[in-house]
C-alpha cells in the first residue's frame, strides 16, 4: 500500500506509524516476515482514535511481548499493533497490582514482590506480557489469572471499557473479550505477604525444567483435559525431532526451539507434524497454543 493510500486507509495519530519494519527481531523466536504498517499507539485515547478510525476490511494484529507466537515467514499485511510505553505502567496499590498491557508479566510479579503482596508469584513463570495474559487468561505453576483479576479495561472503537472478571468469562486459555476489543490494563488482587520464597522456586523449577535461554515460545500446544502434553508428546517418539532448523526440546519436549537457522515455515512444519505422531500414537488431536499468524513466503 503506497504512502498516500495508507493516509485514507489508517488514522493520524499521536504515536508512531512505521512501513516494512522486520518483525522477526520482535519475537522471541526470531523469525517471521514484515509488518506491512507497525503502529505504535501513544496512550489508550490514540488507540481508540486508530480503532475508530481504521478503514474497513483493514487486517488488524496485535502483538504484546510476541513470546508465544509463530509470525509466518511472509509477514503480517495491515496493521500491526504494538502498545508501547505508554502502556507499561504498573501500579502498586494497598491489596494489588494495576498494570499497563505492556507491562511484562514478571515485571508485575516483582512489583508486588517489592511491596510485600503475594498471591501473584506464578505471574513470574509466565513470559509474556500482561495484556496477553489477560486475553488467554494464561496460567502456570497452579495459578491462572482468573483467580487474580478484578477487572481489565479494553479499548474498543467506542471508547474504553472496564469489563470484570466475570464478564471475561475466563476459562482455559480464554477470555471473552468483545469483537475487537484491545486490553489495555487490568487489575491483579494481591494480600500481604513474603512472595520472595515462591518465587525462588518457579526460578528454578524453570531453569530445571524448561529450555528459557533458547529461541522459544513456551508452550507449543495445549493441555488435553486430564492430560500433559509433553508426555504424549514424548511417548510419541518426538523428544529431540528436527526439522530443519527447527528443533523439539530435548528438556521439555512441548517446547519448540529454532536452533539458529529455522524459518517460521519449518517451525510450523514441525509442530504439524508432532501432532500427527501423537495423534497416530495416542488418538489425541494437540492444539495449538502458541499462535500461528501472517501468510507464507
Amino acid at each position: 500500500m503506497s504512502a498516500h493510500a495508507m493516509s485514507h486507509a489508517i488514522p493520524h495519530i499521536r504515536g508512531r506509524i512505521r512501513a516494512g519494519v522486520p518483525l522477526a527481531p520482535l519475537t522471541w523466536f526470531r523469525v517471521g516476515g514484515p509488518a506491512e504498517w507497525l503502529v505504535r499507539p501513544a496512550d489508550a485515547e490514540d488507540l481508540v482514535t486508530l480503532l475508530a478510525g481504521l478503514a474497513p476490511g483493514m487486517p488488524l494484529t496485535v502483538l504484546g511481548a510476541a513470546s508465544n507466537l509463530i509470525i509466518r515467514d511472509g509477514g503480517l499485511p495491515g496493521v500491526t499493533l504494538r502498545l508501547g510505553g505508554g502502556f507499561a505502567e504498573v501500579v502498586v496499590e494497598a491489596d494489588g497490582i494495576v498494570a499497563g498491557a505492556a507491562a511484562l508479566d514478571v515485571t508485575v510479579a516483582e512489583h508486588a514482590a517489592a511491596a510485600g503482596l503475594a498471591g501473584l508469584e506464578f505471574l513470574s513463570g509466565i513470559p509474556g506480557s500482561i495484556g496477553g495474559a489477560v486475553a488467554m487468561n494464561a496460567g502456570a505453576y497452579g495459578s491462572e489469572v482468573k483467580d487474580v483479576l478484578d477487572w481489565a479495561e479494553v479499548a474498543t472503537p467506542g471508547g474504553v471499557q472496564r469489563l470484570t472478571a466475570g464478564e471475561l468469562r475466563l476459562a482455559y486459555r480464554h477470555a471473552a473479550l468483545p469483537p475487537g476489543a484491545i486490553v489495555t490494563r487490568a487489575r491483579f488482587r494481591a494480600r500481604p505477604g513474603d512472595a520472595a520464597p515462591r518465587m525462588a522456586e518457579i526460578r528454578a523449577a524453570r531453569e530445571a525444567t524448561q529450555p528459557i535461554r533458547a529461541r522459544t515460545g513456551g508452550s507449543t500446544f495445549k493441555n488435553p483435559a486430564g492430560q500433559k502434553a509433553w508426555a504424549l508428546i514424548d511417548a510419541a517418539g518426538c523428544r529431540g525431532l528436527l526439522r530443519g532448523g527447527a528443533q523439539v526440546s530435548e528438556k521439555h519436549c512441548n517446547f519448540l526451539l529454532n536452533t539458529g537457522t529455522a524459518t517460521a515455515a519449518e517451525l510450523e512444519a514441525l509442530g504439524e507434524e508432532v501432532r500427527a505422531r501423537v495423534l497416530d500414537h495416542s488418538g489425541v488431536s494437540l492444539e495449538w497454543e502458541i499462535k500461528r499468524l501472517g501468510v507464507a513466503a
